[in-house]
């Protein structure tokens, strides 16, 4: 079935019915709408770019940044776990920032298609990335509540009949980023783009969920731009991808503000 959204929605973006398993994280993401046999919505994507690896560089973390990467790679092992109640409350958190003004019925419900979930129960969609795609979102809501809102509800730019489904576009990006950054890798990322992300780490302890921030804000400007829909989804996120990795490597990026789409998150 069709993905429908209405411009005058109250409740914003409706993403209906997109099928597949996010899957755990030593595989690529793949979400596979049944329309189109082989080819998946996301996939294929993290299989070629995780391949693709820059000449290993040997480097001496300092105290303040292996303190901090340390802290990072302990969230990346935490899976959301549905019966945990702070994992819970975080969910109805999310839900909350998202539409303050409509009650969720419960934490399995139709009413997570609304945010972009593949279904009624969101718990599933976290099997590919952990809680910390849930707390990336969270932190995007909170931090930059302006810019969160008008990715949730596509208030920008002239959109696609087929968008990209909100919640799961969100888990993709921040598998992106984390196989981007190497930051698996331990004890410490061996790529470029992981090494010039410690530096940002160092100025900033929360610079990995701002990082997420922005790409997702970069992301959906790639998908503007590029006049995308739906099955193009793949080709936006590798562009998005090309672009963080491009902006990391610049000699005047010794802040995570000092990112050029850093700006996005305020338009």
């Amino acid at each position: 079935r069709r993905m429908k959204r209405g411009k005058g929605d109250k409740k914003g973006t409706k993403n209906r019915d997109v099928s597949g398993q996010v899957v755990p994280l030593t595989e690529p993401v793949v979400v596979a709408p049944p329309m189109v046999g082989t080819r998946s919505w996301i996939g294929g994507l993290f299989t070629r770019s995780s391949r693709r690896q820059d000449k290993s560089i040997d480097y001496t973390l300092s105290p303040l940044q292996e303190e901090r990467l340390q802290k990072l790679q302990d969230r990346l092992l935490v899976p959301f776990e549905e019966t945990r109640i702070d994992h819970q409350e975080s969910l109805k958190a999310l839900w909350n920032a998202s539409f303050p003004n409509i009650n969720l019925t419960g934490l399995v419900t139709e009413q997570w298609k609304d945010m972009g979930w593949q279904g009624p129960n969101p718990s599933t969609d976290f099997r590919g990335c952990g809680f910390i795609a849930l707390e990336n979102l969270l932190f995007s809501a909170r931090t930059y509540p302006v810019c969160f809102r008008r990715l949730l509800l596509k208030q920008k730019g002239d959109r696609a009949k087929w968008e990209y489904p909100f919640a799961v576009a969100g888990i993709n990006i921040s598998f992106m980023l984390i196989q981007m950054l190497d930051l698996q890798n331990t004890p410490k990322p061996k790529c470029l783009p992981g090494m010039n992300f410690l530096k940002l780490l160092e100025e900033d302890e929360n610079a990995f969920d701002v990082l997420y921030c922005i790409a997702f804000a970069m992301m959906d400007a790639q998908w503007l731009a590029m006049h995308a829909s739906y099955m193009e989804f793949n080709e936006v996120l590798q562009a998005t991808r090309n672009q963080l990795e491009r902006e990391l490597s610049l000699d005047d990026t010794h802040r995570i503000q000092d990112l050029p789409a850093y700006n996005l998150l305020f338009q």
